[in-house]
């Protein structure tokens, strides 16, 4: 008989904390007018995958509370949205749902994270450290991941507080790549403003679109030419750069984010170029 796939790990969760992917314990059986999804391990395989999670666990150092940190980081932008501490079943759990799991140490219970908010934090995979005491759980957040509302925990510099910077406390812990998004996304904010003195490069760019479309034509062309020329690698990197700011220029006038194009890029590794570009949208 036919089952859904969502039914059945609820299930097998419900009498297990076994991991059972689903490459392994489902397949799909198509038909001109459905697809349904079929149970297709056995009694044997549940058992050795069940041996698998168990020694999994058994290898990671828990501490004397049978406790390991966790932290949680989004795949797109490789922020650290937070941590918590995950035992034996809080991470069992998380294999199983996909949802990231932990555990409480002032309520000795485990919780997943958006039981409550909603804004759960989807595993993709999971990642144990050199010495096997920290786990990584490395998915895509439904929402922001802080209480106060914040997309990370981590929003306090130390070093900013250190300088007594009026902006301590009002800043994310970001890549290089996501504070250039952060910078032109404010200089955006400002363009609608009463110019006062000479406009930055930013706000020029973010004001005329057909300045921006030459710069970024431009900047193209001339990493191409790096190729062509056999030009230093440093030149490239330099010329790569240029067209990346620029471009994300574009994509903030566009209210694009950058994490939106990573995570098309993300769900692309498994296809062919042949195959996502007949995937596309006409």
């Amino acid at each position: 008989m036919a089952v859904s796939y969502n039914a059945l790990a609820q299930s097998l969760q419900a009498r297990s904390n076994c991991f059972v992917p689903k490459d392994l314990c489902i397949k799909q059986r198509r038909s001109r007018s459905s697809s349904v999804v079929v149970f297709a391990a056995s009694n044997d395989n549940n058992i050795a995958l069940q041996a698998k999670v168990d020694k999994l666990l058994d290898g990671i150092k828990w501490d004397d509370k049978g406790l390991a940190v966790a932290i949680a980081q989004n795949v797109d932008t490789g922020a650290v949205l937070m941590q918590g501490f995950a035992n034996r079943e809080a991470l069992s759990t998380t294999i199983t749902s996909r949802k990231a799991t932990f555990f409480s140490r002032s309520r000795s219970a485990l919780w997943t994270k958006g039981e409550t908010s909603n804004n759960f934090i989807n595993v993709l995979d999971v990642y144990l450290d050199c010495d096997r005491d920290s786990i990584i759980y490395l998915g895509t957040p439904d929402g922001p991941t802080c209480h106060t509302g914040a997309e990370t925990c981590y929003y306090t510099s130390v070093f900013d507080q250190l300088n007594n910077d009026e902006a301590a406390g009002n800043k994310l812990a970001s890549t290089t790549l996501y504070s250039l998004e952060s910078i032109i996304s404010k200089r955006k904010e400002e363009s609608s403003a009463p110019q006062e003195g000479k406009p930055s490069w930013t706000r020029r760019l973010l004001t005329d679109d057909a300045l921006l479309c030459s710069k970024i034509r431009e900047e193209a062309d001339e990493l191409c030419r790096t190729l062509e020329d056999t030009e230093d690698a440093s030149r490239t990197a330099s010329e790569m750069a240029d067209v990346l700011y620029h471009s994300m220029v574009l994509l903030s006038k566009r209210d694009v984010k950058v994490e939106d194009v990573l995570e098309v890029l993300r769900k692309r590794f498994s296809q062919s170029g042949i195959e996502e570009k007949q995937n596309r949208t006409k």
